[in-house]
Parts: structure tokens; sequence; C-alpha cells
């Protein structure tokens, strides 16, 4: 008994039809998807470099889209159950040629269809079973790794958990340190002991007093000394004292010349 055509195939179904392009090129792409999950089709179909893989998305997510909103069907329990690409019609221009000749050139299209289905009981059990096993062992080795002390360096925690994974070491670390707080709070309250009553007031003994009116009394001394010395005076810039050296050595050069000046009269 022969099964069931491809046309007549059960599922939720998206055409396209007369897309410019060939129904060759279309089937390369619906092979990688054939028979696979509708999300895992979708991250297939986004990582191909192919124009027909551009298409061919489109199409499943409008499956998709018409199993959710008129089968009710769930999205993340669809899977391709069949995708085909059938010659469309084909247009025919004419190219001119040397001789006077013409070539025949052939604009060919396709209709594309795309059907998803449920997934079966047994698949989906297997599905499950798989998830929760990962889900399982995720959780177990962080727990692991948070015993030995690695931190969540190997696994990457999800916002829920972080959050919870904080708190907890939040509480622990207050649960540690209380006694730590107890004791500082027993140190704090004896040495409130130790310096007296909180009304009394604190007076220096007696020997500080003299011993710093000692000191007070030397220092004074020591200013009237220094006061009472003669302060040299500031040595004066050197560029002044060049001048002052300059002007002196051309007066003496004008007395000079001024006694020479009257020997010569005197002769």
């Amino acid at each position: 008994m022969p099964g069931v055509k491809t046309n007549e195939a059960p599922g939720t179904r998206a055409v396209l039809r007369h897309y410019r392009m060939s129904a060759y090129k279309a089937r390369e792409v619906l092979d990688l998807v054939r028979g696979k999950d509708a999300d895992r089709a979708e991250e297939i179909l986004n990582a191909t470099p192919r124009e027909a893989a551009r298409v061919v998305g489109k199409v499943l997510a409008s499956a998709v889209a018409n199993a959710r909103n008129n089968d009710q069907l769930d999205p993340d329990e669809l899977y391709v159950s069949a995708c085909y690409a059938d010659e469309g019609t084909t247009l025919k221009r004419w190219r001119p040629r040397a001789r006077g000749r013409a070539t025949r050139i052939r604009k060919r299209t396709c209709h594309i269809t795309v059907i998803v289905s449920r997934l079966p009981e047994d698949r989906l059990e297997r599905r499950r079973s798989r998830r929760a096993t990962e889900t399982s062992g995720l959780r177990s080795r962080r727990v692991a790794a948070s015993r030995r002390g690695e931190g969540p360096a190997e696994v990457e925690p999800t916002a829920a958990e972080t959050d919870t994974e904080d708190l907890e070491a939040t509480s622990t670390d207050v649960a540690d340190h209380g006694d730590e707080l107890d004791v500082l709070d027993t140190e704090g309250e004896a040495s409130a002991e130790v310096s007296g009553d909180e009304g009394e007031e604190f007076h220096e003994p007696e020997w500080l007093d003299e011993a710093d009116a000692e000191g007070a009394t030397e220092v004074e001394g020591a200013t009237d000394v220094e006061e009472d010395e003669e302060v040299p005076p500031a040595p004066k810039p050197r560029r002044a004292r060049v001048r002052k050296a300059t002007k002196k050595a051309e007066s003496q050069t004008d007395d000079s010349d001024s006694g020479a000046s009257g020997d010569e009269e005197k002769d």
C-alpha cells in the first residue's frame, strides 16, 4: 500500500507560491531542516548563508504561527514533518546573439511548502527527560563547585539562582562574624569602664602641668635672646652689586682722566 502523499501530509502548513527561485536551490535548504524541531530548524536557517534559507525561514515562521493561532498547538512541541519545493511557471525571455540568432533565457519560479506537526508522545517524553537530566546535572555541578570553593566560574547560573546564592552567602557571613561582633562590643565596654564614668571630667596630673609651664618659659627666653641679637642685613642681589662695581670703576676712570688733563694744562 503506498504511503501518504507529500501534499496530503497531516499538520499545519504554510505555502509560498511563484517565488522567483529555482526549485533545485530551495530543495538544498529544505533538506537541512526536514524532521528537525521547529526551534532547531530556525537556528539552522539563521546560520545558513543562502538566499533560500531566508525565504524558507519566513515560511517556517508562518507555519508555526498558523499552528499556534489556528490549531492551538504549543510552538515548543512542533517539528518540521514535511517540506518540499515544486516547480512553478517559467518565464521565457530571449537574448540576441551573433549572426542574427537568439538565445532562450528561462526565469524559473517555485512553490515552497513547509508542514509542522506536534511531536509524538515518545519523542516528547525523551525530550522532557533529557531537559530534566540537564537541569539536575547543571544544579549538581553548581552545588559541587560551591562546596569546593571554586565559585561559579565553570557553570554560569541564572539570574534567579544568583540572587538566592547572594542572600544565602550574606546570611552565612553574618552568622560567622556574630561572635566577632560580640567580642568587639565587650572590648568597647571594658575600655569605657577603664576611662571612667561618662559624667566625670578627665584631669591631667600636676606634673604634666609643671612640665608644660617650664617648657613654655624656656621657649619664651629663647625668643627674647633672638630678638636682642642683631640681624645681619640680607645680601644684595648680584645684579645690584655688579652695577655698583661698574659705576665705581667708571668714576675711577673719570678721575684719572681729569688728573691727566690738569697736568697737560700746567705744562
